[in-house]
C-alpha cells in the first residue's frame, strides 16, 4: 500500500480486500474492547456494592442475634422468679398458711397474677383437662421472650438478605470473567492475518459479550 492509501503497483487486489477486512475487524474489535471494557467496570462496581450490602445485613442479624439472646436470658431470669413465687404460694394454700399464701400473691408480678387467675378458672383440681400449671396458659406472657423471637426471626432474616447479597456479588463477579473472554478474543482477532479466523473470533467474543450484557440486564442493581 502507497502513500495516502493509495494501492502499491505490486499489490493485488485480493491483497487489497484481504487488508480492507482486517481494517474493519481491527476497527471494530477496538470499538467491542472499549464497550466491554465498560461492562467490566460496572460489574466490579456492583460486585463491591452488594459486597457491602452483604456486610452490612450480617452486622445488623448479628446484632439482632446478641439482642434476642439477651431477652432469653432476661426471660429466663422473669419466669425463675414467677416458678419460686406460684411454688411458695402453692405450697402455703397446701399448708392452710393463708398469711403466708397471701403474701407470695402480693408479690405476683401481673403477668402471673393474670396467669393465675385464669388457671384457677379452669378448675386445675377438678378438670382433668385443665392446663399442668399457671405457665401453660396463653394468658403467661413473658415480653423478653416475645421480644427475643422477634429479634430471632429479624436474625434470621437479615442473614438471609446477607446470603442473598453475596450470591449477587458472586454472580456479578462471574460476569468479569466472561468478559474478560470477550477481550481476549477480540484483541486475537485484530491480530490475525487471515480474514476468516479473524471475522470467527470476533464473532465469538460480540456474541459472548452481547450474552453476557443481556444477563446483567436482569441482574438487580445497588447504588
Amino acid at each position: 500500500m502507497a502513500a495516502g492509501g493509495e494501492p502499491s503497483a505490486g499489490e493485488s487486489v485480493g491483497e487489497r480486500a484481504v487488508t480492507a477486512v482486517h481494517d474493519r475487524i481491527e476497527l471494530i474489535s477496538i470499538i467491542l474492547i472499549a464497550l466491554t471494557a465498560v461492562f467490566t467496570a460496572w460489574s466490579a462496581f456492583e460486585s463491591s456494592k452488594w459486597g457491602g450490602v452483604m456486610s452490612i445485613d450480617f452486622s445488623a442479624a448479628n446484632a439482632a442475634r446478641t439482642e434476642s439472646v439477651r431477652a432469653s436470658d432476661e426471660a429466663n431470669r422473669q419466669m425463675t422468679i414467677d416458678v419460686g413465687l406460684f411454688t411458695g404460694y402453692a405450697d402455703a394454700l397446701a399448708a392452710g398458711e393463708d398469711d403466708l399464701a397471701d403474701f407470695y400473691r402480693e408479690r405476683f408480678p401481673e403477668r402471673l397474677g393474670v396467669a393465675v387467675d385464669a388457671w384457677m378458672a379452669t378448675d386445675p383440681l377438678g378438670s382433668p383437662d385443665a392446663p399442668a400449671s399457671p405457665f401453660a396458659m396463653d394468658a403467661y406472657e413473658l415480653e423478653p421472650a416475645d421480644e427475643a423471637a422477634e429479634l430471632a426471626e429479624q436474625a434470621d432474616r437479615r442473614a438471609a438478605d446477607a446470603r442473598q447479597a453475596n450470591q449477587r456479588g458472586d454472580n456479578y463477579t462471574i460476569t468479569s470473567v466472561f468478559f474478560a473472554s470477550a477481550i481476549l478474543f477480540a484483541a486475537l482477532s485484530s491480530k490475525i492475518r487471515e480474514p476468516s479466523l479473524g471475522v470467527l473470533l470476533l464473532l465469538l467474543a460480540t456474541l459472548i459479550f452481547v450474552g453476557t450484557a443481556v444477563v446483567i440486564a436482569t441482574y438487580p442493581v445497588e447504588i
